[in-house]
């Protein structure tokens, strides 16, 4: 249920609760400051004490929308070089799954029917070397949507993976080379450096690579993903989010929250478990469907 449906449930026909509302909200995951704003926007009305669950959910969609970008950046090919996508993120995401439906998506040259043709060419790079399973599942994603998969041996290094990848997709005319990388904890700072050090490399073939670097976060997830995006981005910068798992969140607040603490973008969404469930972050779509 959208969270703002479920607020007028609770709500309607009855006096305001302050402190219910408040921790109704809070619990949305669109964080503290923008709960307090959206109370003081409604405390500040005359006769708020006449105020409906109406003007509740106005007031919520319309300081959440001031918050959202009205237009998220698309990506596209990048003239004589491929453009670089670094997928990253903790365990248990669905990161491994948003690579391949990205993968699918750009291939398809964005949505709609049919596909482009000539289709824009996708590389994918299991640069998640330690664990088999990761390898094998975006082999057989590859596999099915069409795409060239490099991958290496178990164990091996991913830098020098997705340093090896991009050369070949630099060599093939490759328009898009995604680096799906193995998910780690946000608070491990080896980990963490190992990204580091992932960038560093594919930088000595373009300065400007990873072109994208997307955080794939669970909407379910609630407030640690807030603690997820603000570490990533501190190790590595972040240009977006791919959110997971909004079909089943019944919140999908963390968007919000993300957006406004750290600056960093939702830009595609997944919503169920097929290949075609992903599309770009639509804020307006976003506020009238979700909330």
């Amino acid at each position: 249920m959208k969270f703002l449906e479920a607020l007028a449930q609770q709500f309607a026909g009855k006096p305001i609760d302050w402190e219910k509302l408040e921790e109704s909200l809070i619990r949305t995951d669109i964080g503290l400051p923008i709960t307090t704003r959206i109370l003081k926007k409604l405390q500040e009305r005359e006769a708020w004490s006449l105020l409906g669950i109406s003007d509740v959910v106005k007031v919520a969609r319309e300081e959440i929308a001031k918050i959202l970008p009205a237009t998220v950046s698309p990506i596209e090919p990048i003239p004589g070089k491929p453009n670089v996508i670094l997928i990253v993120g903790v365990n248990g995401t669905g990161k491994t799954t948003s690579t391949a439906k990205l993968a699918h998506y750009l291939s398809r040259g964005g949505p709609g029917e049919p596909p482009l043709l000539p289709r824009p060419r996708v590389m994918l790079a299991a640069a998640d070397t330690f664990r088999a399973a990761a390898v094998e599942q975006l082999g057989i994603w590859a596999e099915r949507i069409g795409v060239e998969l490099i991958a290496g041996q178990y164990g091996a290094d991913p830098a020098a993976l997705c340093y090896d990848a991009y050369v070949k997709a630099n060599k093939n005319n490759i328009q898009f080379l995604i680096c799906d990388t193995a998910g780690r904890l946000h608070t491990k700072t080896n980990l963490m450096a190992e990204l580091q050090k992932i960038r560093r490399t594919l930088a000595k073939h373009d300065p400007e690579a990873p072109h994208e670097s997307l955080l794939v976060v669970d909407a379910t997830t609630g407030g640690n993903a807030v603690a997820q995006a603000r570490e990533f981005k501190n190790a590595l910068g972040l240009t977006g989010l791919i959110v997971t798992k909004l079909d089943g969140s019944g919140k999908g607040g963390i968007v919000v929250a993300i957006q406004e603490e750290l600056g960093i973008p939702t830009r595609f969404v997944g919503t169920g478990e097929k290949i075609e469930d992903f599309a770009p972050f639509d804020a307006r779509e976003f506020v009238a469907e979700m909330l």
